[in-house]
């Protein structure tokens, strides 16, 4: 029996999901090795090599950034370089899982601001689904707690960093190579660590490190691979929510590898920030769908006689 292409899409989105958390971890193995900076700053070694490999290979070396997405490309890289550093730092402090679960108000923040930003609509419903999805985010954070530390505003500041990237990202044209726009990333993100990492005493690396980070590497080339892949195969209405898979892997890891387990209050809170999502990306699909059956209709019927 041939597999249908939203489970096709899904299985890719469990991976991509799978890789980017294995990725964490590793990245969090080196807490106690190497410095934040400097442990940043090789993988953005490696990765950058595998990503202008893979440029190479598909011919993205060949094109060229139209002038008028020059601007929205850097912003892109200052999301990128604040994101990493905000949740890599977070991550060196955090369980695993608390700042993972922190990440899952991603598809709630950046509706809210794309509302805000570009006048996207944004129905009732999913403003709603928005709040309450950030009292998920307060359950976890718990601020004014004795949990709460300054690693859990590292948190929140990552997801406004991801938010400022994917903004960006919507305002790129369609004919710019999206492996270009990586590989300019990636080594601008290499790049600004390598230039971070001068200020901080450097740490040898060891077998263990070593290994650790070029195994974070290849997590998120092969993160980034199935993402792409996700995105030529089945409904996103559909695929979208198995993106929250990340937190199953993040429970699991912490617990298996770290020895962490969250508390009961930020189970729940990462409960309602995951059903509050689940909805919007619903709600938004919807939406999609009735603006294209309304477009459809307006073309059947052809241009109204004057």
């Amino acid at each position: 029996m041939p597999r249908s292409d939203n489970l096709t899409g899904a299985l890719l989105m469990m991976g991509s999901m799978a890789a980017f958390t294995f990725n964490d971890a590793m990245m969090k193995g080196l807490s106690g090795s190497l410095p934040v900076f400097q442990a940043m700053f090789l993988r953005g070694i490696l990765t950058t090599l595998m990503v202008a490999l893979m440029a190479w290979a598909m011919g993205a070396l060949a094109q060229s950034l139209p002038r008028a997405d020059w601007k929205p490309v850097f912003w892109r890289i200052v999301g990128e370089v604040g994101s990493a550093y905000f949740f890599v730092t977070a991550l060196y402090h955090m369980p695993i899982a608390n700042i993972s679960a922190i990440m899952q108000a991603l598809p709630l923040t950046i509706t809210l601001a794309a509302a805000l930003f570009f006048r996207e609509p944004l129905g009732w419903r999913r403003m709603v689904a928005i709040l309450v999805g950030f009292i998920g985010v307060m359950l976890i954070v718990r601020p004014g707690t004795e949990g709460f530390n300054i690693y859990s505003v590292y948190g929140l500041a990552a997801v406004a960093f991801v938010t400022l990237r994917d903004l960006a990202t919507r305002r790129l044209s369609r004919d710019v190579p999206s492996m270009l726009v990586t590989l300019i990333t990636s080594a601008s993100i290499m790049v600004a660590f390598g230039l971070a990492s001068l200020t901080e005493p450097w740490v040898p690396v060891d077998g263990r490190a070593a290994a650790l980070t070029l195994g974070a590497a290849v997590m998120i080339i092969g993160g980034y691979l199935c993402s792409i892949m996700v995105m030529r195969v089945g409904e996103i209405s559909f695929v979208a929510p198995f993106r929250y898979t990340s937190l199953v892997w993040a429970l699991i890891l912490g617990w298996v590898v770290f020895g962490d387990w969250p508390r009961t209050v930020t189970l729940i809170g990462a409960g309602i920030v995951v059903a509050s999502g689940v909805f919007t990306l619903y709600r938004e699909a919807q939406v999609n769908r009735r603006a294209r059956a309304a477009r459809q209709r307006e073309l059947s019927l052809g241009p109204r006689p004057r």
